[in-house]
């Protein structure tokens, strides 16, 4: 093999000394050494998981992959998903083992983003909801002290609710809070109990935190999107995120928030950060059962995605009945 290639638990490894992609500073090799370090830490995230990822060529924009390619080896686990907006099976990977994250990484797979449902998780066919997330998402060009503010709010709201959370960087810009749920928490239901959580937390301070899902509408505030749960998906915890310097998705105490940035967390940090630790499997709390108040509650707030699609389409009206016609893109 040329120094740029080698094997790794059966895998074949190629061009490891390669860019990584523009703006990373960082090589394949120290994706694949990054991954292969914290192997055991981000799998137990991922298994048993559809797992997206997203992977970036030399000289491409990143891209999406769903559907795992029909050349990939044949002992990689798969489980077939039916995608409602293509009308067809999507074949997604289950990355259970570190022979499979290896190949990801090969494939320059850079980011993780399992299902928020695992396989097994279902009562009588119908899935369950195991953990119910609040995404916190800074506007352009705020300071990270807002989003900390804000997770202030959520972690009160949380403790009024009766329930206790785990929060992690996203990776990016923002934060996010994590509540396991005893599995009999119903799709719907859990839906609910987010979108009420994001209102309580917005009512303790509407200068600061909105639940307002059009962006226009948000006023420089940071957005309580209560969207992650169903069929969408969230980066794992360790996961790297495609951005400048390639930052992780990393734990962080509630109480040490006010003392890190999301730069601190990086693909060339982390590992030395962590040690033998493993902060997200202690960080996380016990599965909790939804009271039935936030439930309640929560029922009585619109979807954010219905009700923002009614809401473009009376201003697309508005617009059209004053004459403005539809703004420019």
């Amino acid at each position: 093999m040329s120094p740029s290639s080698e094997s790794r638990s059966g895998v074949s490894l190629s061009s490891l000394d390669s860019p990584l992609f523009d703006g990373a500073e960082a090589t394949k090799r120290d994706l694949v050494d990054y991954l292969d370090a914290v192997a055991d830490r981000i799998l137990p995230g991922l298994a048993d998981r559809p797992l997206s990822v997203i992977r970036v060529r030399p000289g491409q924009q990143p891209f999406m992959q769903k559907n795992l390619p029909a050349s990939a080896p044949d002992w990689i686990r798969t489980t077939t998903v039916w995608a409602e907006s293509s009308k067809r099976e999507v074949r997604y990977a289950l990355c259970d083992d570190l022979r499979t994250l290896l190949w990801f990484a090969n494939q320059r797979a850079v980011e993780y983003h399992p299902a928020l449902v695992p396989l097994g998780a279902d009562r009588g066919g119908e899935p369950r909801a195991t953990q119910l997330i609040l995404d916190l998402d800074p506007p352009e060009g705020e300071a990270f002290t807002q989003v900390v503010r804000t997770a202030a709010l959520v972690r009160r709201a949380l403790t009024d609710s009766g329930l206790a959370g785990a929060v992690k960087t996203s990776g990016a810009k923002g934060l996010h809070v994590v509540v396991p749920l005893t599995v009999d928490s119903e799709i719907p239901d859990a839906a609910a109990a987010t979108r009420a959580l994001a209102a309580r937390a917005e009512r303790l301070d509407p200068d600061l935190a909105t639940t307002a899902f059009i962006k226009e509408d948000r006023g420089g505030k940071v957005f309580l999107d209560p969207t992650r749960v169903g069929g969408a998906t969230m980066a794992a915890a360790y996961s790297p995120r495609i951005r400048p310097g390639v930052p992780v998705s990393f734990p962080v105490s509630w109480d040490d928030l006010d003392r890190i940035t999301p730069a601190d967390f990086t693909l060339r940090t982390a590992v030395g950060l962590l040690g033998d630790s493993d902060p997200w499997r202690d960080a996380l709390p016990a599965p909790q059962p939804l009271p039935a108040d936030l439930v309640a509650e929560g029922h009585t707030i619109p979807v954010p995605r219905v009700q923002a699609m009614h809401e473009g389409k009376r201003r697309a009206r508005a617009r059209r009945g004053s004459g403005a016609g539809d703004p420019i893109e």
